[in-house]
């Protein structure tokens, strides 16, 4: 299935790792909520689990001649990391509109930090841009 990404941490437009793993490889990065999901801080980046919130972050959709080597590439990064790939339904901030997307969350059994109140990483981390 060929889905957009919904990104929300260190992945995100200004964060330490998109320009090495996103850069050129997205035909479109847009701002985005996800609904029913809580933002918690992690060793460095950021893990969200289901909940009671919304999380600030982007849809990217990789250019179709990089999705299948991005998505792999994504995949085992993540999952060594403590995450699992699951699609949801985030809501671009441009047009409210609904859009399916994958999302990596904390898989289960993954020890995860402190709630982030604001459900934005940037508002939290000196990693990327400061969000209003």
């Amino acid at each position: 299935m060929t889905l957009p990404l919904f990104v929300y941490g260190t992945l995100r437009p200004g964060g330490r790792h998109h320009d090495r793993l996103l850069l050129g490889r997205t035909a479109t990065e847009e701002d985005a909520l996800l609904p029913g999901a809580l933002l918690h801080d992690g060793p460095g980046y950021p893990y969200v689990v289901p909940g009671e919130g919304t999380v600030r972050g982007s849809l990217v959709t990789p250019v179709p001649e990089a999705y299948g080597e991005l998505l792999a590439a994504l995949d085992r990064m993540e999952h060594e990391a403590g995450y699992e790939r699951a699609a949801v339904d985030a809501v671009r901030a441009g047009d409210g509109a609904a859009v399916r997307a994958w999302v990596y969350l904390a898989a289960p059994g993954t020890p995860v930090g402190p709630l982030i109140p604001s459900g934005d990483w940037f508002s939290r981390v000196p990693d990327g841009p400061r969000t209003p």
